[in-house]
């Protein structure tokens, strides 16, 4: 091939090459936000040397997929599974309460629940016994009787019960105080932990996934807050700061904004309280 020939070729490669690159950047558009965030009376501060992230789907939305996946246990099936008397788990059951040591607890107690509800009877009596509670009724029975008098110990045994109810009618405050001795069968603590390794289950489980699926770009504030990306393809997406807080003064939020790049065009995006997350209020991840 002639050196003219070689010439031309060229040309027209270099401008073929110049034709896909104008079109490739009319095809995509830029992202230019500035992150700024105002303490309760006091001036905006920006957001500074902090990573923001730009997701093809909304953190809020990956977070509550990942909760969904990765549910707490149900209540009832919760408590069927405690190591308790069938009266007890009936109890909580019916009851908004998991806490069996909690102050105030006797004011969610009827005298009849005590009597029926062998942890509670039991509570009851370690609190009031030793002779710290005055008038208080004394069984009459002998254990040994179970075995041998059976008749005579059931009636001596219901009759002791129904003394103490009475008394416990008489005498609510002998209640209070009970919760002290309910520790050993307290469900609380082991409920906690679940809800404890669940909440830190998704808190590595959503971020991870928000950078692996939905990651396109990531990007550094400098010290005015502002950031840039370019060569974004055309299209819907969130600018997120993960479940990580911005801290300002007396102030802690998070930002989940979506935002749409038009092809050939830089769209500007300014982040502050007003379309962030109080991330002390927020329950996501």
């Amino acid at each position: 091939m002639s050196l003219i020939g070689r010439a031309g070729l060229l040309l027209a490669f270099t401008a073929a090459l110049t034709a896909v690159s104008a079109r490739s950047q009319s095809d995509t558009g830029a992202l230019e936000f500035v992150a700024r965030v105002t303490p309760t009376a006091a001036r905006a501060e920006p957001v500074r040397q902090f990573t923001f992230y730009i997701l093809t789907k909304s953190y809020q939305q990956i977070s509550k997929e990942v909760e969904a996946e990765d549910q707490m246990p149900e209540r009832d099936k919760f408590i069927d599974e405690l190591k308790v008397s069938p009266e007890l788990k009936a109890w909580l059951k019916d009851h908004e309460i998991l806490d069996l040591t909690m102050p105030g607890l006797d004011k969610a107690v009827t005298p009849d629940e005590v009597i029926k509800i062998p942890e509670f009877l039991l509570a009851y009596q370690r609190y009031n016994s030793g002779g710290v509670t005055n008038g208080i009724p004394k069984p009459k029975y002998n254990d040994a009787d179970k075995t041998d008098h059976p008749e005579r110990y059931e009636k001596q045994h219901q009759e002791y019960l129904v003394a103490l109810k009475k008394f416990i009618v008489l005498h609510p405050e002998t209640e209070s105080g009970m919760e002290m001795e309910l520790d050993a069968v307290n469900p609380q603590r082991k409920w906690a932990k679940i809800e404890s390794d669940h909440r830190k289950r998704i808190t590595h489980k959503a971020p991870d996934l928000a950078q692996t699926i939905y990651l396109v770009a990531k990007t550094d504030t400098d010290l005015d807050g502002r950031a840039s990306i370019t060569h974004l393809t055309a299209g819907s997406y969130w600018i997120s700061s993960l479940n990580l807080d911005v801290n300002a003064g007396d102030m802690r939020v998070r930002w989940d904004v979506p935002v749409t790049i038009q092809p050939g065009q830089t769209v500007r995006v300014e982040l502050t309280n007003l379309n962030a997350a109080d991330a002390r209020a927020t329950t996501t991840p």
